[in-house]
C-alpha cells in the first residue's frame, strides 16, 4: 500500500463512522418528535371533545327567551 493511503482509508472509515452516529442520533430525535406529535395531537382531540360538551351545556340565547349576561347576575355572596 503507497504511503498516505493507509492514512486516507483510516479518515475515510473515520467520517463514515461519524456518520453513522449521526444517523443514529438523527432518527432518535425523529422518533422523540414524533411521539411529542401523536401526544399533542391526542390532546387536541381531547380538548376539542371537552369544548364541544361544554358547548352543549351552554344554553343557547334563544332558548331561554331573554339573553342573560354574567355581568347582570349577581354573585352568591350578595
Amino acid at each position: 500500500m503507497p504511503e498516505g493511503e493507509g492514512d486516507m482509508s483510516e479518515r475515510v472509515e473515520q467520517r463514515l463512522s461519524d456518520l453513522e452516529i449521526k444517523a443514529s442520533f438523527t432518527e432518535d430525535l425523529l422518533d422523540q418528535l414524533n411521539l411529542t406529535i401523536y401526544r399533542q395531537q391526542q390532546q387536541i382531540d381531547d380538548l376539542l371533545r371537552v369544548v364541544a360538551d361544554l358547548r352543549k351545556q351552554v344554553p343557547q340565547a334563544g332558548d331561554s327567551g331573554a339573553a342573560r349576561s354574567l355581568l347582570d347576575e349577581r354573585p352568591p355572596h350578595y
